[in-house]
């Protein structure tokens, strides 16, 4: 990603978008061949000290840059009937698809590490809560799916942008093209062409100076709808972690704190979090300059893009990179697990004990109000530090048609409290080898050590 965004990778794709709108021209303007071997030769001749010279004499970004191209191939060839525009948003347009195509192929990874712990865990029973309180029994299993299934909108959100965001094309000062059908004529055919060599299957038809800057609000919209899944990912393990039911991983060196020598914080979890806050941040930056567009065009924006476009997708990298690495190291601790489920088991079968009362006859509300006493009975016993058997309380009410024979069949399993979650995960799990099918390497990748 630092790659893509960086000022030589910049400049050599400004200077490849030269060389290339020059190529057409050169037989339409009789321009000798060897004026391409020229500037080929010093393409990758990248002098970041001598164009920010040039620039301050000039206050011009892209003259400084078309002057130290020319000086170092001896011609004055390049930059034919186009405007600053014409480079600056086809090569940054460039920039954010490269960029897109990048967070894919991390987010197939990211569908696949889910999936497996999906996969493993689909008939692990845990405590489900609502509102932070025990509610009823799900899977581990389903908690990964719940979030995969989350990513895969987003994915598909993604594959669908990238084969549908346009090069803006060589539209000139205002979008009419002028310049360069003065020049060359049939201009269509060379935008054509331009779109082929950078990858894109679409080219703008009508635009400003300037593309519509709503195209970079949807692509940082999707950047953090994608975070949305791998942030309520980072939020649940972090208050699963304090239930000490699971943890992110922590190396033998590892240090939580330098006062409590026993602390094992989720930081990479927090991590996750904080990012998702500042790409949100970013999306609110473009979203100021979506909509607000002068006439065809003004440079208002470029101070927010330069800014908020790179930045953006650091921030969605640098999430996705340490949600592998979590994924990767994380630990479960099984039993932990188990003790919290038998111990919630009687308050979280209250809602399957509601129906097999109503099956036997019990009017649904009748039977749902004896239950509520007596489970806040003993919830408030539990809290005072008194031993209180729910199940005694509900086997021994008249109030409930369920003998102790009925009940103890309702609670030998706690599995048989999780409903459909273990096909819901294969579900899902059908879902993600269909999204990441054409991603062969997504199986293989290994995320970069996190600091």
């Amino acid at each position: 990603m630092r790659e893509i965004w960086s000022a030589e990778n910049k400049i050599k794709a400004e200077r490849q978008l030269w060389i290339e709108v020059l190529r057409h021209q050169i037989p339409i303007l009789g321009i000798q061949e060897k004026v391409i071997e020229d500037y080929e030769r010093v393409l990758s001749q990248i002098d970041l000290a001598s164009i920010e010279k040039r620039e301050l004499k000039s206050r011009h970004d892209v003259k400084a840059r078309i002057d130290e191209f020319n000086s170092l191939a001896g011609h004055q060839s390049i930059h034919l009937g186009m405007t600053s525009r014409d480079l600056t948003e086809n090569v940054e347009a460039w920039q954010v698809k490269s960029s897109l195509e990048l967070v894919r192929e991390r987010c197939a990874t990211l569908l696949y590490l889910l999936g497996e712990k999906s996969k493993q865990y689909s008939k692990l029973p845990i405590v489900g809560r609502s509102h932070n309180v025990p509610a009823q029994v799900t899977t581990l299993g389903k908690k990964f799916a719940t979030i995969a299934e989350e990513l895969l909108f987003g994915f598909s959100h993604l594959n669908e942008l990238i084969e549908r965001l346009p090069l803006r094309g060589l539209k000139g000062p205002v979008g009419t093209s002028q310049d360069m059908k003065d020049l060359i004529g049939d201009v269509e055919t060379l935008e054509s062409k331009i779109a082929k060599t950078f990858g894109f299957s679409t080219v703008s038809n009508s635009q400003g100076q300037i593309y519509p800057r709503s195209i970079d609000l949807e692509v940082i919209s999707l950047l953090s709808q994608i975070s949305s899944a791998t942030s309520n990912f980072a939020t649940n393990l972090r208050l699963m972690s304090g239930f000490e039911l699971l943890s992110e991983g922590f190396s033998n060196e590892q240090v939580g704190s330098s006062a409590m020598p026993h602390k094992m914080n989720a930081r990479s979890c927090e991590r996750i979090n904080g990012l998702a806050v500042v790409l949100r941040g970013y999306l609110s930056m473009i979203s100021e300059i979506s909509g607000n567009q002068w006439n065809e065009g003004d440079v208002s924006d470029s101070v927010v893009r330069r800014v908020a476009l790179s930045d953006a997708f650091f921030a969605l990298d640098g999430i996705i990179e340490t949600t592998l690495t979590v994924l990767s190291e994380m630990v479960i601790f099984e039993e932990k697990i188990g003790q919290e489920v038998r111990e919630h088991l009687p308050f979280l079968a209250t809602s399957k004990i509601l129906m097999a009362a109503v099956k036997a006859g019990a009017g649904r509300e009748n039977a749902h109000e004896v239950l509520r006493e007596l489970s806040l009975k003993a919830l408030m016993g539990r809290r005072e530090g008194k031993s209180v058997d729910l199940f005694a309380l509900i086997a021994t009410d008249p109030r409930i048609p369920l003998d102790e024979s009925s009940l103890k069949d309702l609670l030998r399993d706690p599995f048989e409290f999780t409903g459909e979650a273990s096909s819901q995960v294969e579900r899902v799990l059908n879902q993600i080898e269909r999204a990441i099918e054409p991603f062969p390497k997504a199986r293989s990748y290994s995320p970069r050590p996190i600091r």
